[in-house]
């Protein structure tokens, strides 16, 4: 009787474990362009009109605008700061701050942060917009949140009851469907010196936003190449992300010019040390957090007003590594910060799981569901790194783009700028999906034979 009673929970344990949650019911899903904006997030404006109402996002390029160039203006760089918040009268907008920017602001007496008014930038192509409204009544979570079905060409969960269906949004985010980019990193150690990390070449696919043939395995491929420094030329590595993460878990594959040989790499994931920040952030560390739910339970805290980074043209496109980069943080000339509704997710270590980071909040745009913010925190309670998105809209293309990053290590007192695009021969650039040749092992090698 035992044997049988152990059998039969651990079959309802299968059971829970497999069971799917998700799709909003029909009537629920008529508020996505009614009070809701198409991709779920409040269409009218705050109370005290601070926060706009949406509108249909950028869509028109600013003058100067050179299409192909991989380069865009900024569309509101006449404008100045609202107000700036500093250690000084950080008090008064602390229920706006987040908890890593007000511990920037003690550490640091020259971090200032710099609000301006707030643009509801984001817009999308008509495809996706219509790919979401399908998923809201058809998409689910399966495997305990750790994989999706039912979804396909646009955001999965545009109104979520869960924190792993607000992180599927987030991964799941529309990116276009291909880009191809150089671009440089440099990390700033506490000495306040500043080193090259890497310096390299990117592509990234969106299988998922395919316009012809979206896929329903993967939703997102990448491959790095780097040139410098001199030691990591020729060094490369790819990774391919599925749907189904519970099942079939992230492939990745590793180039070293010193052994001439491509080789599974399992390790680049979770918390390995990131070479590509010279091991200052992790893995999935990468677009303020990527890859596999599996370690962390994701709680959906609700929405909230916060100043986050946003519409940071001059940063990503403009400043320099010699002008953004400062002894101590990002100069805050070249950083703009505007105040906008974002949904908190807060992610705890699960039970037997392992991570350098023991607890993690997030905090996800909720006009496109990019994740702009994370405040990390270590075993001992302690936050310990603190991620930023350097968030912009391609407005030539109707896509966010989120991958330029910045990152503090508190306890370290170093900081990393990834993913940087402003110097004169850097670019990113929409392309058509790459051939399937392309993200195979061999690819690999040859972009990374020196």
């Amino acid at each position: 009787m035992k044997t049988r009673n152990c059998l039969i929970v651990a079959g309802l344990m299968m059971w829970c474990a497999g069971t799917a949650h998700g799709a909003v019911s029909a009537e629920e899903a008529k508020k996505l362009g009614t009070t809701l904006t198409a991709v779920g997030a409040e269409k009218s404006g705050s109370d005290d009109g601070s926060i706009p109402a949406y509108t249909g996002g950028l869509t028109t390029p600013p003058a100067g605008f050179k299409a192909g160039s991989g380069k865009r203006p900024d569309p509101f760089a006449g404008e100045k700061p609202l107000y700036s918040i500093t250690a000084k009268n950080m008090a008064n907008y602390a229920s706006k701050l987040t908890e890593g920017n007000k511990a920037l602001l003690k550490k640091y007496p020259t971090y200032r942060i710099d609000v301006y008014k707030t643009h509801r930038t984001v817009c999308f192509p008509e495809y996706v917009l219509e790919g979401t409204k399908h998923n809201a009544v058809s998409a689910t979570t399966t495997n305990g949140g750790l994989s999706i079905k039912g979804a396909k060409s646009g955001i999965p969960f545009p109104i979520p009851k869960d924190g792993f269906e607000a992180m599927w949004n987030h991964l799941c985010r529309f990116e276009g469907e291909a880009y191809y980019g150089k671009y440089v990193s440099y990390n700033v150690d506490s000495a306040g010196r500043k080193t090259l990390a890497t310096k390299g070449t990117a592509w990234s696919e969106f299988p998922y936003y395919n316009r012809k043939h979206p896929s329903t395995d993967k939703y997102f491929l990448a491959k790095f190449v780097y040139d410098a420094p001199a030691r990591r030329n020729g060094e490369g590595f790819m990774i391919q992300d599925p749907l189904n993460m519970a099942e079939h878990g992230r492939r990745a594959w590793q180039y070293l010019p010193g052994q001439r040989r491509v080789k599974l790499a399992p390790d680049i994931a979770f918390d390995t040390p990131n070479p590509g920040t010279a091991g200052q952030t992790t893995y999935d560390d990468g677009y303020v957090f990527n890859g596999s739910l599996e370690r962390y339970n994701f709680k959906l805290v609700g929405k909230k007003e916060m100043i986050v980074p946003y519409n940071d043209y001059k940063m990503v496109y403009q400043a320099d590594s010699n002008a953004l980069c400062g002894p101590r943080h990002l100069n805050p000339d070249h950083v703009r910060w505007e105040l906008h509704r974002v949904w908190v997710v807060e992610a705890t270590l699960k039970p037997g799981k392992r991570h350098i980071y023991n607890k993690r909040t997030f905090y996800l745009d909720e006009d496109s569901w990019a994740a702009l913010v994370a405040d990390n925190y270590d075993a001992r309670g302690q936050l310990y790194r603190v991620l930023f998105s350097a968030f912009t809209v391609s407005y030539d293309a109707k896509t966010p783009f989120n991958s330029p990053s910045f990152s503090y290590d508190l306890i370290a007192g170093n900081y990393s700028l990834g993913v940087n695009i402003a110097e004169p021969d850097l670019s990113m650039k929409y392309v058509a999906p790459f051939a399937d040749h392309e993200w195979s092992p061999e690819s690999l090698a040859g972009s990374g034979i020196r």
